[in-house]
């Protein structure tokens, strides 16, 4: 059971949590040159759980709602494959989330009420982003959840966390990091469009059809290149060249992402896309630490 309910954590989505807690602290350091590792680590693993909650209830509510079946393209689901009931996946969910919580404990006694702010809708919309009466992603809304959650707040946050300041230069990175992070959920949605659109998950692919939802991801990358200019106004020229990566995994991709037929084969194109916003992360930090 213990391998099964592995493979319904995503393991391979986690950059897209640990990844703006790295490039917040980093740009925290840049901006005050003190850091609090203690405060780091909580931060980090708060994230983490919460995403490795969100995936475990989304495994088990679309199994539940019959969006995944026998067509799916992407990496197997273990609540509809019916390797764990859908019970366990829930519990396990349950499980991370007040991991999550114990790791928010410590951040609001560090940092106050922001923390309550920050943490209780995240911790909802773990379960809200497929379940409930508002399911987000069932509304086509999961680009613009994954650009406000997994960027400009976790990014913004991590940099309160460890300044007490909500600094505008951690929202411009959060808004950068949201559009990559993004990009992973676009890719994903365009490869199900077709299955989703037979179950009733109204994806923001689905909404617009093929050819829109590919330039969306194309607007993803652009925009999070462009926004990379406005370092310029912050004084810190340097960082704009934090996008480099973009320029190359981000050239593949998107030729990709206009030329390969919807599918399996897209699988790639999300590995390319993790590995853009870690090389992204990377690049980041590199030049904060060298300039």
């Amino acid at each position: 059971m213990i391998a099964p309910l592995l493979l319904a954590t995503r393991p391979k989505t986690l950059p897209a949590a640990i990844v703006p807690v790295w490039a917040g602290c980093v740009l925290a350091w840049k901006l005050t040159g003190t850091f609090d590792l203690l405060l780091a680590v909580c931060t980090l693993a708060g994230a983490v759980f919460i995403q490795i909650a969100t995936n475990l209830f989304n495994d088990a509510i679309d199994a539940a709602k019959g969006a995944d079946t026998e067509r799916r393209t992407g990496p197997q689901r273990v609540t509809a494959s019916g390797l764990v009931s859908r019970r366990a996946v829930m519990v396990a969910g349950g499980v991370f989330l007040l991991l999550a919580f114990a790791c928010g404990v410590v951040l609001y006694q560090a940092a106050g009420w922001p923390i309550l702010a920050i943490g209780v809708p995240s911790l909802y919309l773990a379960y809200g982003y497929t379940g409930g009466p508002f399911p987000l992603a069932y509304r086509g809304m999961g680009e613009l959840f994954v650009v406000l959650f997994f960027g400009l707040v976790a990014v913004a946050g991590t940099v309160f966390v460890q300044t007490l300041e909500w600094r505008p230069e951690a929202f411009l990175l959060g808004g950068q990091i949201g559009l990559l992070s993004a990009v992973l959920i676009s890719i994903n949605n365009l490869r199900d469009r077709e299955e989703d659109a037979t179950t009733g998950k109204r994806t923001l692919a689905v909404r617009l059809g093929p050819k829109p939802a590919r330039i969306v991801i194309w607007l993803e990358i652009k925009l999070a290149v462009f926004l990379g200019l406005v370092w310029f106004a912050f004084g810190l020229p340097w960082l704009v060249l934090a996008t480099l990566p973009l320029w190359t995994l981000g050239l593949r991709i998107l030729w990709g992402a206009f030329t390969m037929p919807e599918g399996k084969g897209m699988n790639r194109l999300l590995a390319m896309a993790a590995l853009q916003l870690v090389a992204f992360a990377g690049m980041f930090h590199l030049l904060a630490a060298k300039l």
